[in-house]
């Protein structure tokens, strides 16, 4: 892959110090004129609240230490944990899981009582108390806006950001403490989310599926949506060593290959990929990109995807590093984006830097680290 090692290398350190830095945007207050109808909720801005863009952010600086075979953000991240409990944490949902998909790793290194106890109670919960969909889906529970402590339930819906939020963490503590049954829940969980939010037309997701009206809401092919799977998805499949049963491995790479055989076609030109991946009106979102990008890169690597897709790949971080600045701040990422009815919903979605922005990008280059010539 022709891509310049010491632009690389540059701007991934610049990104991640941006990440472990990152405040609010500079436009906070005018942003907030809009409200959650063009995805604004203040706890998702910045490295040091405990929900699901700050445990993305965590994850990325997880991996580039298991890139570069080191112990760099060791302490930060341990710092962060232990800030956040100290303080109080917020209600358990889908969402507030994310952190402890890194914790769980983490704690592999630190073997804090504290931490083991937080990660087991909290798989337990999500086995007993998480609220299920019709079928024993995990229903795609959120935060309130604004209310710590509360949660929005999204009754009887699943959403195919779970699986990253959620799944990956399960199956991880399921893999380490010999569970097997919550090895099972994720499997489970995983088909389902499949089964409901995969397209067999085009070969890729839509956001989420409700059973209240056994319907795909607006039937939208959303970018950031499709990148949790094309990158989680080789994260869980990974996790296995080797040990998943070969039908299920099957059709889940079945699935991914086809997935990213139709985002190849997608891609604009670029290099990135369109917030609505179907709409070339809408404007071309940085994290989704980055996150199918490190799942390509990934799929090489592996030798689940061929050198077709090094063309591809290649012109996905060429996009991508143009939308990094001077202080490392990735560019032209979109805020939380809830259900929508429609493709304006998803096009009409704030602008501005976010935790899982900077991680997604550091997952993506870090992956173009290992095809520099």
């Amino acid at each position: 892959m022709k891509v310049n090692e010491k632009e690389l290398r540059t701007k991934l350190e610049l990104v991640i110090h941006k990440l472990m830095n990152l405040g609010g945007p500079e436009d906070e207050n005018k942003l907030a004129e809009g409200g959650e109808a063009i995805g604004f909720f203040k706890r998702d801005f910045g490295i040091k609240e405990w929900d699901w863009p700050q445990g993305v952010g965590l994850y990325g600086l997880l991996k580039i230490m298991q890139t570069e075979k080191n112990d760099k953000y060791v302490p930060f991240l341990k710092d962060w944990f232990n800030d956040n409990i100290d303080a109080g944490l917020p209600s358990r949902n889908i969402n507030t899981t994310t952190p402890l998909l890194t914790l769980t790793e983490l704690n592999e290194k630190l073997k804090d009582e504290r931490f083991e106890a937080l990660c087991l109670d909290w798989a337990d919960w999500l086995m007993t108390c998480i609220p299920r969909t019709k079928e024993g889906g995990f229903q795609h529970v959120t935060s309130a806006n604004g209310d710590r402590q509360g949660v929005r339930l999204n009754e009887n819906e699943m959403w195919i950001d779970t699986l990253f939020m959620t799944v990956l963490f399960l199956n991880k503590m399921g893999q380490k403490y010999g569970r097997q049954d919550w090895i099972n829940e994720s499997i489970h969980q995983v088909l389902m989310h499949i089964k409901y939010l995969y397209d067999k037309k085009t070969g890729l997701f839509f956001h989420g599926w409700t059973f209240k009206g056994n319907n795909n809401f607006g039937g939208i092919f959303w970018c950031r949506g499709n990148s949790w799977f094309t990158l989680g998805i080789l994260d869980y499949v990974e996790m296995f060593k080797n040990t998943l049963n070969p039908a299920v491995k099957t059709i889940i790479l079945d699935t991914y290959k086809a997935q990213v055989s139709r985002l190849k076609e997608l891609q604009a030109e670029s290099g990135l990929w369109h917030t609505v991946l179907t709409d070339a009106d809408s404007y071309e979102e940085v994290s989704g990109s980055a996150a199918i990008t490190a799942g390509i890169l990934k799929g090489i690597r592996m030798g689940i995807l061929g050198d077709e897709y090094l063309e591809c790949a290649e012109r996905a971080i060429g996009g991508i590093l143009k939308n990094i600045d001077g202080d490392g701040t990735v560019l032209n990422v979109s805020g939380g984006t809830g259900m929508g009815m429609d493709a304006d919903h998803y096009k009409n979605i704030l602008i501005a830097p976010m935790a899982y922005g900077q991680s997604l990008t550091i997952l993506a280059l870090a992956e173009a680290l290992n095809f520099v010539e």
